[in-house]
């Protein structure tokens, strides 16, 4: 079933790789949508696809690259839309 997210992560995840290490994991899982850092901090991910490929991406994000600690994940799931064609990062 497809759905969407919007997700927002909270911690240490800033200057560590976090856009890229989400980049390429939803980028593997054929997800679709964005990942960008927020100015007070967090990053936030965007992402629309199967849901349990979502949960997988959600899964991984939670753990983060090497460098990062994450103290938050905050998931507000949506209907799916059809909004992108491909994952990015954005700056």
């Amino acid at each position: 079933m497809k759905a969407g997210a919007r997700v927002l992560i909270g911690g240490f995840v800033q200057g560590v790789g976090f856009r890229y290490f989400v980049y390429r994991h939803a980028s593997r899982l054929g997800l679709v949508g964005f990942t960008r850092n927020l100015p007070h901090g967090e990053v936030e991910i965007e992402v629309e696809g199967e849901r349990t490929l979502i949960e997988a991406l959600l899964k991984q994000a939670r753990r983060g690259p090497m460098m990062a600690r994450v103290d938050s994940l905050r998931i507000d799931w949506r209907d799916w839309q059809d909004r992108y064609t491909h994952f990015e990062i954005r700056h």
